[in-house]
């Protein structure tokens, strides 16, 4: 009995110990540490494979999915006093590529220790680094282009793509599909993600939080606004989603595709 007391003691003073270290004042703490944000994709309730993975629709769609990439930029953390930090412009573009783990886990530096409690970010390229020409664009620009995320310079990024095959009640046999989101006409599509955190990131010189976020990709085509392939069916070239009303109806779907399972803080 006295040493399952002397345990539970132990287990309490550690427990205080934490909470202590994890409440500490942002503006006590001190230096720099590093962040990683991992994306993980699924469908729906399912974790997302690629190509054989049959997946449905409330619109009874049946879609098997050969790529998903999206853009991440314009990463702003916020701590627990309300401050914010924004993630260098110049280093604040990303592609995450379903088909390329290393993509997946987006590794930050140098930012002030504190303890975050909010993450925003864009996907696609915001308008204004957009209008610094091409030359403005720095590495990413080529970085885009290599991953085809690019229609062409003329016509701007691509900031979702979402490809593979479908059938519906109306459509039997398996037929090509293609979402890409970006800038059409006067609208450019560019939206932001915020999210809280479930518990805090508590970034210091000595530890480097881990947040893990699920993006369902079911919400593409498949969130507050539905929109249907079959709908959109061009005969022998597939159903084509890159223009028109239905992408203002896909950026509004992407703000309820992403959410924050956890957060490792070790």
């Amino acid at each position: 009995m006295k040493f399952q007391l002397k345990n539970i003691a132990i287990a309490m003073v550690a427990a205080l110990a934490f909470t202590s270290c994890s409440n500490d004042d942002d503006n006590k703490i001190t230096g720099e540490g590093s962040l990683n944000v991992e994306f993980d994709n699924v469908f729906g309730s399912a974790d997302l494979i690629l190509g054989t993975q049959t997946n449905t629709t409330s619109q009874s769609e049946n879609l098997k999915i050969s790529e998903v990439k999206y853009i991440i930029s314009n990463i702003v953390l916020t701590k627990s006093d309300g401050t914010t930090f924004t993630y260098p412009k110049s280093e604040s573009y990303f592609i995450v590529d379903e088909a390329t783990a290393a993509s997946h886990v987006l590794n930050l530096s140098n930012i002030p220790a504190g303890n975050y409690t909010k993450i925003k970010f864009g996907i696609g390229v915001d308008q204004e680094q957009f209008n610094l020409g091409a030359t403005g664009q720095g590495d990413f620009l080529a970085s885009a282009q290599d991953a085809g995320m690019m229609w062409s310079w003329s016509a701007g990024y691509k900031f979702v793509a979402f490809e593979g095959t479908f059938t519906s009640g109306t459509v039997a046999t398996d037929t090509s599909f293609m979402v890409h989101t970006g800038q059409t006409g006067t609208s450019y599509n560019y939206t932001d993600i915020t999210l809280d955190l479930p518990e805090n990131a508590l970034i210091r010189t000595n530890i480097t939080p881990q947040i893990h976020i699920m993006a369902d990709v079911k919400h593409i085509i498949d969130g507050t606004n539905k929109v249907k392939l079959s709908d959109n069916n061009m005969g022998g070239m597939g159903a084509m989603i890159m223009g028109g009303a239905n992408l203002p109806l896909i950026t509004a779907n992407l703000s309820n595709m992403f959410e924050v399972e956890h957060v490792h803080n070790d």
